[in-house]
């Protein structure tokens, strides 16, 4: 099985590769300290093991352009990147914490065509994908709800008209269950939409 890292630490990527090609099928088809490096390669892999912040692209934004099977190796776990990770196409989602038996699992599953998530992930995704969904505008209002600004202030903070701010506020609290402004903020810091 063919895997390719790509971390812009050469110690991880190099102790990374080292532990890896010791695994009974494993080969190390070509380790990278950046997402540029391994796109102008053209490796071929079953596996692209790959870091998040990377220098220049960034590993989100290299996802879709792998071509490859992509389990994320990261030791960041935003609600934001887990979902910009999955959106992106990645198969797996590892932290750079977990054991070499659990990493040798994930690549595994990745190569097999299934998904991995780390444990201490997952239980984040379930409530990321429970979590209601605020479109862009939606948060920009709450966060100046969450300032303290009146509708008035918003709207023209926003360039937009006082009803359409009372429409996106009305729509915040029927999505977050909320009864008033104080509510809504709070519900919302808790969840991590603000």
């Amino acid at each position: 099985m063919k895997i390719v890292i790509v971390d812009d630490h050469p110690v991880v990527r190099e102790g990374l590769a080292a532990a890896l090609s010791n695994r009974g099928d494993f080969t190390i088809a070509g380790a990278f300290g950046s997402a540029e490096e391994l796109l102008r390669a053209r490796v071929d892999a079953d596996v692209v093991l790959l870091d998040l912040e990377l220098p220049g692209m960034s590993g989100i934004d290299a996802i879709p352009r792998v071509g490859r099977p992509v389990l994320v190796l990261t030791a960041y776990a935003s609600d934001e990147q887990i979902d910009a990770v999955l959106r992106a196409g990645a198969r797996g989602y590892l932290l750079k914490g977990a054991a070499l038996e659990e990493i040798e699992r994930a690549i595994r599953a990745v190569a097999g065509g299934q998904t991995y998530v780390d444990p201490r992930v997952a239980s984040r995704l379930v409530a990321l994908s429970a979590a209601p969904r605020l479109s862009a505008r939606e948060r920009e209002v709450l966060r100046l709800v969450a300032a303290g600004r009146s509708n008035k202030e918003i709207a023209g903070a926003l360039r937009i008209a006082e009803r359409t701010v009372k429409f996106h506020v009305t729509a915040i609290f029927n999505k977050l269950g909320a009864e008033n402004r104080a509510q809504a903020v709070a519900i919302a810091a808790e969840r991590g939409l603000i």
